[in-house]
């Protein structure tokens, strides 16, 4: 019956497809000097490309490309691009996880492209695409993509950097996508404190065969290098990229002590520069593996610098963690042997690679999964709270910045828009009120009020406040159409102020599991994908509020089929949306001055 009724809305809104202006037509034709925006020949002002033959003095023992190699032309590719933005001198930040998909091998051509996402005040965050060609065959790989945050730096006057304006939808998504990314940049390394503290770790030494271990002390690498100028910019400060690709090597050498092979880097952990290196350093670069699983092994490498020889305070540069595996002659995984760590420092290092792996895997999972790969509920667990937060945002702001929304139809200035797209039909509702935004923000992020204005949800329970901006709700829905039971949710609410002017506030839902709310015979389990609220400020006391769907069967089944008419279900509730707006804006005087 779901299905029946998907299927009719489809078909009654492929009409409205053939007679109605998308926003993407409507603006091509309003504005034809931006034609070439969206067309084949346009290129972000910031881009900039790097092509490289690899040749025998870049690879490693197995012909292959070094990855330490490979780093410094990714850093050297995205710096370019973040000085052609700043027009002024560029330092590397932080580099966002890295996961490298495939090796390149002696003869082929690296193809790097990177462009600035977004501006701040005085950093960047850069987008890296990084693939491989084959000329003899034309065939080409994705290599692995990469986020990197720059900092412009000029010594005589502070810099506050001018914003990117986005043109095509993939850099809008981008471009929004980049305030959250920056949020979880920010809050990275407490957040990793906070997760290794709770995170409950099987402790398997005890139950390993110690016949088969190899001592950590065996892996344990130290090697020093001298900052000379051609590893530093016009400025002095060392190359980020020259920093990671001697990081690089030693952990390769640490993880190889281990397996007594030629290791493969397939990933590394997000890590940031906690101070800036100069020509005339002496760098020491210490690794250690920390803890080897059964096809993995992490590798821990810290920088520390210092400038005379006498020195006994060494300044500490950097840290990152390094995921290696062993492959066979059929590229496979091979068999690794375990790790014994030294008693103190040894085994909590150990410990914590282990907490690391589970972080890493729910982070690689939620944050880099695509949309329509996603399950409609994921089980949430303080491991994986500010993953999930970050995609639930994310993913409404990606669904915001799609061009090819459809005006299906208009009552009142109530607009609704569709949008149909791979296995989803998703819905975009639309007014202005005249409410100050941040007093809509506040009065429609609290759930508990929702069953004031909106007929669909009979009650709401607060089951968690996971944070300031982070909430869990068990939604309970009544009996509609020829349902014989109400349905409920579990739905993770997450809301977020603007970064910059010309932001929206948003308030982001999305259905998740929880052990305590499990499903029950007296309701049939309800779920949402991506849902939630913009607010953008037009004027004094006057505000656009638009609301957005990401319709799954289960969403439909409740929904009228007159949508090109704006069906009564859509327009009734988002009125008494605006109403409960207007009966409610001078109630939260106190709030406002928080915010």
């Amino acid at each position: 019956m779901i299905q029946n009724v998907g299927n009719h809305l489809r078909r009654g809104i492929a009409s409205v497809f053939s007679s109605r202006t998308s926003r993407k037509s409507a603006s091509r034709s309003e504005h034809a000097d931006g034609a070439m925006a969206d067309g084949e020949g346009y290129r972000s002002p910031t881009e900039v490309q790097m092509s490289q033959m690899v040749l025998p003095c870049h690879t490693n023992q197995r012909g292959e490309l070094s990855v330490g190699q490979l780093l410094k032309w990714i850093d050297t590719t995205a710096c370019l691009s973040a000085e052609r933005h700043a027009g002024c001198p560029c330092v590397t930040a932080s580099m966002d996880d890295i996961y490298f998909e495939h090796t390149i091998s002696v003869g082929q051509v690296v193809n790097i492209k990177a462009k600035v996402n977004r501006a701040f005040n005085s950093s960047m965050e850069v987008g890296i695409q990084v693939a491989s060609e084959d000329l003899c065959s034309e065939k080409q790989w994705s290599v692995c993509k990469a986020l990197a945050t720059f900092v412009a730096h000029r010594e005589l006057s502070k810099v506050k950097l001018k914003q990117t304006t986005p043109q095509t939808e993939e850099e809008k998504m981008e471009h929004s996508v980049a305030a959250e990314r920056r949020r979880m940049r920010l809050l990275y390394a407490d957040t990793i404190k906070d997760l290794l503290a709770n995170c409950a770790i099987q402790d398997d030494l005890e139950s390993r065969d110690c016949s088969c271990m190899v001592p950590a002390e065996k892996t344990r690498v130290e090697s020093v290098e001298l900052v000379l100028p051609p590893h530093a910019n016009h400025q002095g400060n060392t190359f980020g990229g020259q920093i990671m690709a001697w990081m690089e090597n030693v952990a390769t050498i640490a993880a190889s002590r281990l397996c007594r092979a030629h290791p493969t880097l397939k990933a590394i952990e997000m890590f940031h520069f906690r101070g800036p290196s100069q020509v005339g350093d002496r760098l020491v670069l210490k690794a250690i593996v920390n803890n080897a699983f059964k096809h993995s092994m992490e590798v821990g490498v810290c920088v520390e610098a210092y400038r005379q020889e006498a020195e006994t305070h060494r300044r500490h540069i950097n840290s990152a963690f390094m995921t290696f595996v062993v492959l066979d002659a059929d590229e496979q995984p091979r068999t690794l042997p375990w790790v014994r760590p030294q008693p103190g420092d040894g085994e909590r290092r150990y410990r914590e690679a282990s907490a690391r792996k589970k972080i890493r895997l729910d982070r690689k999972y939620i944050v880099s999964c695509k949309q329509a790969e996603m399950p409609l509920s994921v089980p949430w667990d303080p491991s994986n709270q500010v993953y999930l937060s970050y995609n639930n945002v994310s993913s409404l702001k990606m669904l915001v910045a799609k061009d090819n929304w459809v005006l299906s139809s208009e009552v009142n200035q109530v607009r609704l828009y569709t949008l149909e797209e791979d296995k989803f039909l998703s819905f975009h509702m639309e007014m202005s009120v005249h409410v100050d935004a941040t007093q809509a923000f506040l009065l429609l992020s609290d759930l508990l009020r929702r069953p004031e204005w909106d007929k669909h949800y009979r009650s709401v329970e607060l089951v968690q406040q996971v944070d300031e901006d982070d909430a869990i709700y068990h939604v309970i829905s009544p009996v509609l159409g020829g349902d014989a039971k109400p349905q409920d949710f579990v739905i993770l609410a997450s809301r977020r102020k603007p970064c910059d002017n010309g932001d929206p506030y948003v308030i982001a839902m999305r259905s998740v599991t929880l052990p305590t709310h499990p499903e029950t015979p007296a309701y049939r389990r309800g779920e949402t994908l991506c849902s939630g609220f913009c607010f953008w400020r037009e004027g004094d006391q006057l505000t656009k509020v638009s609301y957005y769907n990401q319709a799954t069967p289960g969403f439909l089944n409740y929904v009228t089929t007159n949508v090109a008419g704006l069906s009564s279900e859509f327009y009734t509730t988002f009125k008494a949306c605006e109403q409960f707006l207007l009966d409610n804006r001078n109630d939260l005087a106190p709030s406002l001055q928080t915010l």
